[in-house]
């Protein structure tokens, strides 16, 4: 297997680069993997707008040598982006069935990092979701998967069985913000390879 030059990360719902997740894995790459691209955008609220970033921010990246970590929602696009670019993907508490759960979340919200910033997440949304939905379809790349199950908000269980062939990493308790994140950093790095 390649190494790992390029890496995208993806936050979740409501999240954004600030996460502590996405900080401390960006801080990691930074110190020990300082020949590794880093990339973490902003994603808009609309999931095809959202994908349509990422998919023209990572045009030009080498498919062999490039992987994706998706946390929350950002899981779910993961999956989609590792199947455009036929990469390997790392989980966190990935969102199994976003086009169903999220349904309740139709109006406006603020960013955790930033109650300032507001959006609003529409009902159109709910089908672009659908529309990136890969269920039923083998993995383009090798998948590892954080599972927490003491995730408050999605079941664990679920994402063990939307994706069965990852490698995986059951964690018991935790939370959805996979607390303590920075102990798994070096399995990330090792699964992907980062050069």
């Amino acid at each position: 297997m390649a190494t790992t030059t390029h890496l995208l990360y993806l936050h979740g719902f409501r999240s954004s680069p600030q996460s502590a997740k996405a900080q401390a894995m960006a801080a990691h790459v930074h110190h020990h993997h300082p020949d590794v691209h880093w990339w973490c955008p902003q994603l808009p609220p609309s999931p095809r707008e959202a994908m349509e970033l990422v998919a023209d921010g990572v045009r030009d990246w080498p498919a062999d040598q490039m992987a994706v970590i998706g946390s929350s929602l950002g899981g779910f696009y993961a999956s989609w982006v590792a199947h455009l670019k036929g990469c390997p993907s790392v989980l966190i508490n990935p969102a199994a069935y976003p086009g169903r759960d999220l349904e309740r979340y139709i109006g406006e919200h603020s960013s955790w990092h930033d109650p300032e910033t507001r959006f609003f997440f529409r009902p159109e949304y709910i089908p672009e979701l659908q529309a990136l939905g890969l269920h039923g379809k083998a993995p383009a790349g090798r998948e590892l998967g954080l599972f927490a199950k003491g995730d408050e908000l999605l079941d664990w269980r679920e994402m063990l069985a939307r994706y069965p062939l990852a490698e995986h990493i059951l964690i018991e308790g935790s939370d959805h913000a996979l607390s303590g994140f920075e102990a798994y950093i070096p399995d990330i790095c090792d699964f992907l390879q980062l050069a």
